[in-house]
Parts: structure tokens; sequence; C-alpha cells
């Protein structure tokens, strides 16, 4: 399955055809197309590139399903001995988007279905122990 590596808001994002993703606030409508310019990394099927910073014939194009505030966080400051105690919240805004394309030159890769959930395989090789010293 094709993915690519892309960076927005100060944050890198691991995305393929099918995915939803929450990120940083962009000043779009809902149901609007976005496009993502700055891909750090792309893999195919006919094989990888790797940008040095960013790769200029790829970009990702996505549509906006609507913004959104993440979860509320406590920030809490305490400074012992000087009665000093602060207690706030924050929620940041997001926006949810959509992952429709993956292009790379003249190369669409598209594709309609989520991405399946991959499960973690165990793994084969044994477990080794430490050994203690007995202090």
């Amino acid at each position: 399955m094709p993915y690519a590596i892309i960076e927005t808001g100060g944050k890198q994002y691991r995305v393929s055809p099918g995915d939803v993703i929450a990120i940083e606030k962009l000043e779009a409508e809902e149901g609007s197309e976005v496009n993502f310019d700055r891909v750090l990394f792309h893999s195919s099927e006919t094989g990888i590139q790797v940008g040095k910073p960013t790769l200029d014939d790829v970009k990702v194009v996505a549509t906006v399903n609507s913004q959104v505030r993440g979860d509320k966080i406590t920030v809490f400051k305490y400074k012992s001995k000087t009665r000093y105690r602060v207690k706030t919240g924050h929620r940041q805004s997001l926006t949810q988007v959509t992952i429709n394309e993956i292009t790379s030159g003249s190369q669409k890769e598209k594709s309609s279905a989520p991405r399946a959930a991959k499960t973690a395989q165990p793994s084969t090789a044994p477990r080794r122990r430490r050994k203690s010293d007995g202090t």
C-alpha cells in the first residue's frame, strides 16, 4: 500500500489514501480540498523516494471533514513554599481531513477504502534475561 510522510503544523504524519487524521487547525472550509506540498518521504509499488528535505514532484490531496476541538488538558503550575498555584485548561483546535490521493509526478495512487489496521506480530526470537549481580 502506498504511503507518504507529510509535514504540517510543525508535526509529521504517515498517511495513505483513505486515512482520516486530525491535524493542527487549517483555515479551510468543510468539504474543500487541501494540498500538502511538504512531503518528506514517499513509498509506492515502484520504490521509495526520500526528500532532501522535501520532494518537489509529490503532493498529497485531502478533503476537510470538519473543524473540531481536541480533548481538554489541565495545566497546573506550582511552586513550593510560596503559596503559588495556578490551574488552567486548554483545548487545541484541530482539522479532521481524509486523505484522497498521493500524486507523484504523472502517477496517481487512489483508494476509496480505508487502510486496514495492522496486527502486531509476535517476535520469534527468544527473550534474554539480564543477570543480576546479587548486591
